[in-house]
Order: C-alpha cells, then sequence, then structure tokens
C-alpha cells in the first residue's frame, strides 16, 4: 500500500461477518450518519478517500474507520485497489456507499444469508432518495460476496462487480440518499458526465458486453452503446423513469427527477459533441475563491 496513510484507531466489530468497504471524496455530510447505520453490524469498515477537503477524514477516524488515502483514477481502478489493498480479515466483503443506509430487516436478512453461506454473492433491493424524499423507484444490486471472489470492471465511471460464483438475492431494502440538495446533485452530475463523455470518445470498453438478448446488464450496456441512434430519445427516457419506473408516484418531486435524469443524458452527447468540435478535452477547474497572494495589496 505504497504511497497511502493507513490509520486503524479501533473500530468496534459488529455482528455480521462482513469488511464494509467505501470510497469518498468530500463525503463529511454524509460520514456521521453512515458510521451510526454501520455501527453494531460490520465486523471492520474501510474508506480509500481521494483527498477530501472536508471533515470526513475526521468523523471516519473518530469511528475508528480504517482509512488510506489514494488519488482517484476512475471507479473501476480505485475498487480493485480496495479489493486488492486494504487488509480485509473478514469472510465477507461489501461495496457500500458514504450516501448509503441499511434497513433493520436488511441487516437481518443479509447476516442470515451469510450465516448460512448461500452462494458466493448477495444481491440487494436500493430504493432511491430526491430532495429528501423516498422515490418508488427500485434497483437489483450485487453488493456482497466473499472476500477474495470479486474484482471490478476497469472503466472510469460506473463500475461493475464480477463475482465468481452464484448470486443470491436478500430481501430487505436500501436507501441510496443521493444528495444532500439539488445544488450537490448538480455538481456530481457535472463531473459524472464530463467522464462519461470522455469515455465516449476515447471508446472505453463499456462494463459489459451490450447484448440485445444478453442479461438485463448486458442489455443495458447495449443501450448505452446505441441510446444516439435512437430518435425521441430524451422524451422516450424521461416517460421510462416517469411512468414505467413510476417515479410519477411521487408527485413533482418525481417528475423533476425524470426530467433532470434525461437532461444527464443530454449532457453526456452535448458534451461528447463538444469534444469532436474543438478536438479538446475539457479542463479541470476549480471554482470559487482561492488563497491571497502576497503580491498584491489585500483589502477588506
Amino acid at each position: 500500500m505504497s504511497k497511502s496513510t493507513a490509520h486503524n484507531l479501533g473500530w468496534q466489530p459488529g455482528v455480521a461477518p462482513v469488511a464494509v468497504v467505501m470510497i469518498s471524496l468530500n463525503e463529511g455530510h454524509n460520514m456521521e450518519a453512515v458510521c451510526q447505520n454501520l455501527a453494531g453490524w460490520a465486523q471492520e469498515v474501510f474508506l480509500v478517500d481521494s483527498y477530501s477537503q472536508d471533515d470526513t477524514l475526521d468523523v471516519a477516524l473518530r469511528y475508528g474507520v480504517q482509512v488510506v488515502q489514494r488519488r482517484f483514477g476512475g471507479f473501476g481502478d480505485q475498487w480493485n485497489f480496495a479489493l486488492k489493498e486494504l487488509p480485509i480479515t473478514a469472510p465477507w466483503t461489501m461495496k457500500f456507499d458514504p450516501d448509503e443506509r441499511l434497513s433493520d430487516e436488511l441487516k437481518a436478512c443479509l447476516l442470515q444469508a451469510m450465516n448460512r453461506n448461500e452462494g458466493n454473492g448477495l444481491s440487494l433491493d436500493r430504493c432511491l432518495w430526491f430532495m429528501g424524499r423516498p422515490l418508488p423507484v427500485r434497483q437489483t444490486l450485487v453488493r456482497l460476496w466473499r472476500s477474495g471472489c470479486c474484482r471490478f470492471t476497469d472503466v472510469a465511471v460506473n463500475e461493475h462487480p464480477i463475482v465468481e460464483g452464484r448470486i443470491v438475492h436478500v430481501a430487505g431494502e436500501m436507501a441510496h440518499h443521493d444528495s444532500p440538495d439539488l445544488d450537490h446533485w448538480l455538481e456530481k452530475q457535472n463531473r459524472y458526465t464530463t467522464a462519461e463523455a470522455i469515455s465516449a470518445y476515447n471508446q472505453s470498453p463499456l462494463s459489459d458486453t451490450p447484448q440485445l438478448l444478453g442479461t438485463a446488464f448486458q442489455r443495458r450496456m447495449w443501450l448505452k452503446k446505441n441510446f444516439n441512434r435512437l430518435p425521441f430519445r430524451y422524451f422516450l427516457l424521461f416517460l421510462y423513469h416517469w411512468l414505467w419506473q413510476g417515479a410519477w408516484r411521487a408527485g413533482w418531486v418525481g417528475y423533476a427527477w425524470a426530467r433532470l435524469r434525461a437532461d444527464v443524458m443530454r449532457l453526456i452527447e452535448y458534451k461528447h459533441r463538444e469534444i469532436e468540435i474543438t478536438g479538446r478535452l475539457p479542463v479541470k477547474r476549480s471554482y470559487g475563491p482561492g488563497q491571497a497572494d502576497d503580491r498584491v495589496r489585500q483589502c477588506e
């Protein structure tokens, strides 16, 4: 674990034989709640931090989370580093995001599945929250596996776990509190759409083989590859989120979420086309004030 700084101030082991692993960048607004959510349940908790500027590390270390810092080089790269280099001792490993929370039912169901040694991986349902309200939108995700049985697709964004062996689905629900407010959400989507546009321009490989008649994830990759060829694609995508996924049941909040999800795909296409037109990749910028320059007079 060269060029990393490790800390271990003593996480109090919980009842579940699982190592929970998170990655972070400026997740201070989530760390208190996520540590409390995992306390008493996870055997050990790890955090790979990409040099946060807020109090992410202060909170994590106060709870005894084992923390390392490493420059971010893409989601697949960061997760593969975590699985390979972290000193995980628990028999099971769980991928977790700081903005996610486990329900008591899900904790119990996951514990039972791990104790019964069912399969090599466990999948679960995640419920999306937006503007402080739950959406009637569910995602089925593989999030737990026997330690050493998983690797991630080496992609910049939308990394996907590849687990060797049978996957078992468990009951219960994980809540995904995507962002504390819309300003934070939009800033995050701006970074995400830029990364996706660069990947598309570079013709980077997708997380799985795109196949219309393949698995659900392969069908998703096929749609992602061919999305820009579809007529009325943004309106159809809005209808998919609004009607098919049932976001309409959340009222105006669901409507706003469905519209914004379509706008995210529009931004990816527009940024991709901008790169093709200009021949330049986007430049990373720092917004907001910096430090005072001692070469000029400072005024109150």
